[in-house]
């Protein structure tokens, strides 16, 4: 079975928020990973309304994640959920990983990790091996492909993304589709969003999309300060 899988880092929905709805509906996810969602006060009708904008349903994660967060289309039943706070070092911001076990179409199932790792380098080298047991333990519960998606916050040159990448596919190195840099939004210059896959899934494409029906000039840029990474992934049969 094919789904689109869309990793956006949408920073709490500061910018335009009607062009950001706009350029997730012209991906047409099946699955949206999501990093710095909306986690203060009234968190979770600002996440009801992204998900009611883009035609999708809230899955899990936000506040409770420390930031991301899955939203997926009607398709995908959810067969299991958990928000997960990854250990705090001092004076730097909490992170967490939104994670999910989905059902496609009585098919496949798909453990999903959205995640946002630390600006801090030493942090976020902790963080990798977390990710990587999240997910293992996520496919131990009968999923029988997984995906790790989010804002890495380094290059591919950088040890937490060779880690992942050593582990998992990197999508856009297996299948290469649309533009590479992912940020900032305005004069693009580095790749630090990324969709890793396991061998369970067969990437198709996988980039910065462009030339997406319906969008406006200027949405890509309004939407947030990140550019969207949209992978198209063919999940084996069980």
């Amino acid at each position: 079975m094919d789904i689109r899988l869309l990793s956006y880092n949408v920073r709490s929905l500061r910018d335009d928020k009607a062009a950001l709805a706009r350029v997730i509906r012209a991906c047409a996810p099946d699955v949206l990973c999501v990093q710095e969602a909306p986690r203060f006060a009234g968190w979770r009708a600002r996440a009801a309304r992204l998900a009611r904008a883009t035609g999708l349903m809230y899955v899990t994660g936000g506040a409770t994640a420390c930031g991301p967060m899955i939203l997926a289309a009607a398709l995908a039943a959810v067969v299991t959920t958990a928000d997960v706070t990854l250990p705090l070092t001092p004076g730097l911001h909490r992170r967490g990983l939104a994670t999910a076990v989905l059902r496609f179409a009585g098919g496949p199932r798909l453990a999903v990790v959205s995640c946002h790792l630390s600006l801090s380098e030493r942090e976020r080298h902790r963080q990798g091996p977390l990710v990587l047991d999240r997910l293992e333990a996520l496919m131990g519960t009968g999923a029988h492909a997984g995906v790790v998606a989010g804002d890495i916050n380094e290059s591919p040159g950088g040890r937490t993304f060779r880690l992942l990448g050593r582990r998992l596919t990197d999508g856009w190195a297996r299948a290469p589709e649309g533009e590479e840099f992912t940020g900032p939004a305005v004069a693009p210059d580095r790749r630090i969003d990324a969709v890793f896959c396991t061998p369970g899934v067969t990437v198709l494409g996988c980039g910065v999309p462009s030339g997406l029906p319906g969008l406006g000039p200027g949405d890509l840029t309004r939407a947030t300060d990140h550019l969207p990474v949209l992978a198209r992934l063919r999940l084996q049969d069980p």
